[in-house]
């Protein structure tokens, strides 16, 4: 299996690394620069573990072809289109494999290369790319989560779940893909939501007199949209979500509270946005998700 990641970022240069230690086939898009840099220096990860560094194949977006079976997407949310816009040479084949937070993103790609050309797949890892253009996985949790959107698309999911199993990382094949990218949505919605409003981590807010009872609203709305959309939040997932949104000490916090910090462009629209406008469109009451929203919109610019 030939494999094309977009991106060398926390995620795709971490998982992509990873593969191509135990012998996959992958190759990198990367702008000039990023190119340049990789193909001089290679691609080093630091993990909590040790460090590594691979010397991947690379191509830019002026030299890819139409040459791989599968082709992962790492962008943020707001970078999606120019990620097709940069991968145009390679999409008259293969099927897309979108790590991205929240749904909207798959209603564009079914819109643009049909269903059954795009998968399904959740990422969860804290990592981040350091100025000198390392790829630093920040704890330990590593998982990535594929599955089949279209019958069409069952073999080959189930062929990238094989050629994941020698790496170190854990990978799950899951039957209903779908769930899995909503349960990740409502937990991302909530701790993204506290974490930036109340400028602090998981542990922060939970100290406080009614830090726990908030973070906890927030996410039952969050949970009550997926309801009404068809994917109830229960079991293990749920019990994960509500462990990790209320751990006493824990210095968590969502990526979007480190980019809001930093100054970088957030996701909130893609994140938060989404998820009050299907509530508004199911007529579920979301006023802790709306204030988010609003504190991140004013915040952002």
């Amino acid at each position: 299996m030939k494999v094309l990641v977009l991106g060398a970022g926390g995620i795709g240069g971490y998982f992509g690394a990873q593969l191509l230690k135990v012998g996959a086939d992958i190759t990198y898009l990367l702008r000039p620069v990023r190119k340049k840099q990789i193909d001089e220096h290679g691609l080093t990860v630091e993990t909590p573990s040790g460090s590594f560094t691979v010397h991947p194949k690379t191509v830019t977006a002026e030299s890819v072809k139409p040459d791989y079976d599968l082709i992962v997407l790492t962008p943020k949310s707001y970078d999606l289109d120019d990620a097709l816009q940069s991968l145009s040479g390679a999409l008259s084949r293969g099927v897309v494999l979108p790590f991205l937070n929240g749904l909207d993103h798959l209603d564009q790609l079914d819109r643009v290369l049909g269903r059954e050309r795009v998968m399904g797949g959740v990422a969860h890892i804290a990592a981040t790319l350091t100025p000198e253009g390392v790829v630093k996985q920040l704890g330990d949790l590593h998982r990535l989560t594929v599955g089949a959107r279209h019958a069409a698309q069952e073999a080959l999911a189930k062929s990238f779940f094989e050629l994941c199993q020698p790496a170190p990382f854990e990978k799950v094949l899951a039957q209903d893909i779908e769930q899995v990218l909503w349960e990740k949505w409502v937990f991302l919605a909530a701790l993204a939501g506290m974490t930036t409003c109340c400028r602090g981590t998981i542990g922060q807010i939970v100290a406080t007199p009614y830090g726990r009872e908030t973070i906890l609203a927030m996410y039952a709305e969050c949970c009550l949209v997926a309801d009404k959309s068809g994917h109830v939040i229960e079991g293990a997932a749920n019990e994960r979500a509500i462990g990790m949104l209320t751990a006493p000490g824990s210095s968590f916090a969502a990526s979007m509270l480190r980019d809001l910090q930093a100054g970088s462009r957030t996701e909130h629209e893609h994140i938060l946005g989404a998820m009050v406008r299907r509530a508004d469109q199911l007529g579920c009451s979301t006023p802790l998700l709306k204030l988010a929203l609003t504190h991140m919109s004013v915040q952002a610019g």
